[in-house]
């Protein structure tokens, strides 16, 4: 569903990351791991266009993506969980689930009957200001509208930080599902490693903007695998 080679990003004049090959397939987790300030979020940023990448290919379900800005990738099935979620605090729980159809024709203009099945919460929580709900909540809420927007490849930065416990257990069986519908390649970021681990098909773990170790997980030790995203 997407595939990357030899992608590279800068900041100003500093290179972030240095020739990523990566793929995700359509039915699986895709995990990108590391320790703090490898280049995970910048990988993030540049498959969803909300920081342009400065050179590599990049495929999308086949179509070869140029310099597309955030709102293009979007329309083309890049659902992006940023890390943060970037709720809107003052709009309505409905509102900021309304706020996907910009990427969706009007025909389409409708809030599924799944995203209250699989988040009920937010059903109740409709009216509420984003603000005023929890950080599980907004992270509920977040994962929702990326949804809405029905895309291909949904990318999740960070999704149990902060989170109570039984939040993310609730976060690992939507993404679980996701997974198994078999319409989309989800990529994952993430530091909470039983979680990603219990939860992941693929790996690639980053250090200093380079790919370091990468396989599926009936290829790779565990123990190596967690040694080499430890501090």
């Amino acid at each position: 569903m997407l595939t990357t080679e030899k992608l590279t990003l800068h900041y100003g004049g500093s290179q972030i990351l240095h020739g990523i090959d990566m793929e995700a397939r359509a039915g699986e987790i895709t995990c990108v791991m590391g320790t703090n300030g490898v280049g995970k979020t910048s990988l993030l940023k540049a498959l969803s266009g909300t920081h342009p990448r400065s050179g590599g290919t990049y495929a999308l379900a086949g179509e070869q993506i140029g310099r597309a800005p955030a709102h293009v990738l979007a329309q083309k099935g890049v659902g992006y969980v940023p890390q943060g979620r970037d709720i809107f605090p003052f709009l309505t729980v409905q509102e900021n689930l309304e706020a996907a159809y910009a990427c969706l024709p009007r025909p389409e203009h409708k809030i599924p009957e799944e995203i209250f099945e699989l988040f009920p919460i937010l059903k109740e929580f409709l009216p509420r200001r984003g603000g005023d709900l929890s950080g599980g909540q907004q992270q509920q809420l977040a994962i929702a509208r990326a949804m809405i927007t029905k895309p291909k490849v949904l990318l999740l930065d960070e999704p149990t930080e902060g989170i109570q416990p039984n939040i993310i257990q609730q976060i690992g069986r939507v993404i679980a599902y996701l997974r198994d519908r078999g319409d989309m390649a989800i990529i994952l970021v993430e530091q909470y490693f039983s979680f990603a681990y219990d939860i992941a098909d693929q790996f690639y773990v980053l250090e200093r903007g380079s790919v370091k170790m990468a396989g599926r997980k009936a290829e790779l030790d565990r123990a190596e695998l967690l040694s080499a995203v430890s501090v």
